[in-house]
């Protein structure tokens, strides 16, 4: 499914009914990552939104644009467009970040925020110069950088070994990425501020999930996270890189599904299908 959100044409998943919750796809990725959690959930009495976002997907790819206010303002045009007033949102990676954005711009649209696979500091002036180095190559042609810097870590090694197919499967969605995605990506990412020392502000319940085997975002880091945010729980995935949902789909949806039912007193419940809200 399509819509015009923000002058551009958002593809996004929506299936089931009940209490709503939307899955941020990580980079440079695409809602079809989600598409265990969709029919798992759905399954389980909610409703599931997945969208591609801005230059990532089947959405549209402006060739400028691109920040994690614009990522964000364009999951809530799409909230209000489907009729949904408060969900619980869950970002994984990169979705993370629009999610703290969320929290810090857009926090009563948010009945629950499920942290997934992500961290709350910004780049450090190592990981801003690598960022501006990646978007560099992908203009003068070398976008296959960006999948050797994300392919070869987004996975445990027992899941390499053993899935092959997922690990190519994974490499497929970010050769469709668009070149403008990749480069407006990573100039937002490396732009972000930093909130960790802001979570403390964030008094929405929250979840923080990790993966044991995580080499982007390392279990370590996942308990100082949980901590500092005042109404929150975490887990780690046993097994599981940074692409748990799909590594460990059923340990993973197990997580976010308990979560989901913590958190449900707080949703719109009822589905409206009537447009806009």
């Amino acid at each position: 499914m399509h819509a015009k959100i923000n002058d551009i044409q958002l593809a996004y998943t929506d299936e089931g009914n009940g209490p709503a919750l939307v899955l941020i796809h990580g980079f440079p990725l695409c809602r079809t990552m989600w598409q265990p959690q969709v029919v798992a959930l759905s399954a389980a009495g909610f409703r599931v939104v997945a969208p591609d976002l801005r230059g990532f997907g089947e959405s549209e790819a402006p060739r400028s644009g691109y920040s994690m206010d614009r990522f964000a303002d364009d999951i809530v045009e799409l909230m209000t467009y489907l009729g949904i007033g408060r969900a619980v949102v869950g970002g994984m990676s990169m979705g993370g970040y629009v999610l703290l954005n969320l929290l810090e711009r857009h926090s009563r649209r948010v009945a629950g925020a499920a942290f997934l696979l992500t961290r709350c500091n910004a780049d450090d002036a190592a990981g801003k110069a690598r960022r501006a180095e990646l978007a560099q190559l992908v203009r003068q042609g070398k976008r296959s950088a960006v999948e050797g810097a994300f392919a070869d870590i987004l996975f445990a090694p027992s899941t390499s070994a053993e899935q092959p197919q997922l690990v190519d499967t994974v490499r497929s969605w970010m050769r469709k990425t668009s070149d403008a995605g990749l480069i407006g990506a990573l100039e937002a990412m490396a732009a972000r501020p930093d909130y960790c020392d802001r979570l403390g502000e964030f008094s929405t319940p929250a979840l923080v999930m990790g993966g044991a085997e995580d080499r982007i975002v390392p279990q370590e880091t996942i308990a100082p996270f949980a901590a500092a945010l005042p109404n929150s729980s975490s887990c780690i995935i046993p097994k599981a890189g940074h692409m748990a949902n799909l590594e460990q789909p059923q340990a993973f949806n197990t997580c976010l599904m308990d979560f989901m039912r913590l958190c449900s007193q707080a949703f719109d419940a009822p589905r409206n299908d009537s447009g806009n809200a």
